[in-house]
């Protein structure tokens, strides 16, 4: 997108944010509110060509859309919501140890940026404080399925993509089951991250949003491929895991 069209959003975001006294997963729910009906659109990263920072305030995939929002909350929180620093920290929570070296460098499997950005202090994983249990899972959906992406063409980043994958799979993920989701949901607050680890073979997480607080209901504010745009589920929390069998429960992290 063109940097003066992503500048503009920027300086709307911060006039609507000024004079705010939001903080932590508030602040975050605000922001995210803030792009309710912007279009879902999935591969907005993979342009051809070399890797670079793609910015895209107009279309978000779940993850895409976490990661803006994430970037943006931490930028209102230092009150430098400019682009400059906005670019940076996009970088630093979508790639490994915050560096674009290439194609593999990018964190493109959850629990792989889930524990990349815990030990990069922007977000603590509290799965296994909720009661979640260890898993371990041979994680190979991309490499499985090399002809999808076209970066994995070159054999180089797809030998590094493989080691990536391999690293995955011997490290174990915490998930809080379907059973549990009643009994720890009152310690989810406004604005954690709630993944969702999938059933399907070789994929670690399939889908990823904020917690979000309607009264007393827990429900999810995310971008939602089903929907078309980014909402906020009229289901509970409960309800939306209950309808989707192809999810096996929670990841929940907290943005520090």
């Amino acid at each position: 997108m063109k940097s003066k069209k992503n500048n503009f959003n920027l300086i709307g975001l911060q006039q609507r944010l000024k004079g705010g006294i939001l903080s932590g997963g508030d602040l975050i729910i605000a922001i995210g509110s803030s792009f309710l009906g912007t279009p879902y659109q999935a591969g907005t990263l993979d342009a051809p060509g070399k890797e670079k920072l793609i910015v895209n305030f107009h279309q978000f995939d779940c993850t895409t859309f976490v990661e803006t929002i994430l970037a943006l909350s931490r930028c209102a929180e230092h009150g430098k919501l400019a682009s400059g620093k906005f670019r940076r920290e996009l970088r630093f929570i979508r790639y490994r140890v915050g560096k674009m070296s290439g194609y593999s460098s990018r964190l493109h499997y959850f629990t792989d940026w889930l524990r990349d950005n815990q030990q990069k202090k922007i977000i603590q994983d509290i799965s296994k404080r909720l009661d979640g249990e260890p898993k371990r899972k041979k994680i190979n959906f991309m490499t499985a399925r090399r002809g999808l992406y076209a970066a994995l063409k070159n054999k180089a980043e797809f030998e590094k993509m493989r080691q990536a994958e391999r690293n995955l799979s011997r490290k174990a993920f915490y998930i809080i089951g379907k059973d549990k989701i009643g009994a720890i949901k009152s310690q989810i607050q406004n604005g954690d991250i709630i993944a969702f680890p999938s059933n399907q073979e070789g994929l670690d997480v399939a889908h990823v949003g904020f917690a979000f607080w309607s009264g007393k209901n827990l429900h999810l504010l995310h971008a939602s491929g089903k929907e078309g745009g980014v909402v906020i589920s009229t289901k509970t929390l409960i309800a939306y895991l209950k309808q989707n069998k192809k999810y096996s429960g929670i990841i929940v992290s907290r943005p520090i």
